[in-house]
């Protein structure tokens, strides 16, 4: 129950009654037993200055940003965090005593699973699937892990080769770019010790497409990660599974860029697996 001590936190979009971020912090929340409220916030993208500005002055502890907003509200902020700015978007902001700080938590959300099943980056060889938005918070991760190569492997040649040549500067890795039909491709497939698909083959309803992999190519020690988690298992991760590969979807990921924001809000660790659980449980209603 709110009262007049409850901490306002909430998740600004247009639409925004699409997002699982209410279900899912939500159930941290009172997991953890903090007196603090989660809300969706619909802010048309004409509102988005006033939006910030109400909510500061309603001292909201702090908000999620979704689309179409992530870029938008970054001039808007008082201060950028590293990985907000390397990645060209925001996704959380903690209004400090009215100074505001936006943050990306995609990154820790993409490396939680992986340290969860002690999966080592530093050193590996990469294969990143796309060359989206989704694909820049991959990307950095992978590099910020100690990645030794990372192949981008995309359909508008043009797209991958700005996208490699903006991170090359920021990491040590031999980072390359080649198309799903190249030779190159199916080299780097022979070699990969992580794939990682951000495109959106493969997502509801949609479930029979799949990136084009040649699995008789690639290592069974190679570890699979889909960033999609509607289906649970996309054809993707079923062929990786039936090849031999550890698999991973993107629930534990979008919970985890969960559970790092609500950190940066209250300063405990939440629990992230109760988070997955409200995910599952949202979804299933869907």
């Amino acid at each position: 129950m709110n009262t007049g001590k409850t901490k306002n936190l909430g998740v600004m979009g247009w639409p925004v009654a699409h997002s699982l971020s209410p279900a899912m912090q939500q159930a941290a929340i009172e997991k953890a037993g903090i007196d603090y409220s989660y809300v969706a916030l619909p802010v048309e993208p004409e509102q988005l200055p006033q939006a910030v500005e109400g909510l500061k002055a309603l001292n909201f502890s702090g908000w999620n940003v979704t689309i179409p907003h992530k870029r938008a509200i970054m001039p808007l902020l008082d201060e950028i965090d590293e990985d907000a700015a390397v990645i060209g978007a925001v996704n959380t902001v903690v209004n400090d005593g009215g100074r505001l700080k936006g943050y990306n938590t995609d990154v820790l959300g993409f490396l939680s699973p992986l340290k969860a099943r002690g999966i080592k980056l530093a050193g590996a060889r990469a294969l990143l699937l796309g060359a989206g938005g989704a694909a820049r918070a991959v990307l950095w991760g992978l590099l910020r892990e100690g990645a030794a190569a990372v192949t981008l492997v995309v359909r508008n040649r043009d797209k991958g080769e700005a996208l490699a040549a903006e991170f090359r500067s920021r990491a040590e890795a031999e980072i390359t770019v080649c198309t799903f039909d190249s030779e190159a491709y199916k080299a780097a497939l022979s070699t990969a010790d992580i794939l990682v698909n951000t495109t959106p083959l493969g997502m509801t309803p949609k479930v029979e497409e799949a990136p084009s992999v040649e699995w008789e190519l690639v290592k069974s020690s190679a570890f699979v990660y889909d960033i999609i988690y509607t289906p649970a298992e996309t054809r993707f991760l079923r062929e990786a599974r039936e090849h031999g590969c550890q698999a991973q979807n993107g629930e534990a990921m979008l919970a985890g860029q969960g559970a790092a924001a609500l950190q940066l809000w209250t300063g405990i660790e939440p629990d992230a697996d109760c988070m997955c659980r409200a995910l599952r449980e949202e979804l299933s209603k869907r």
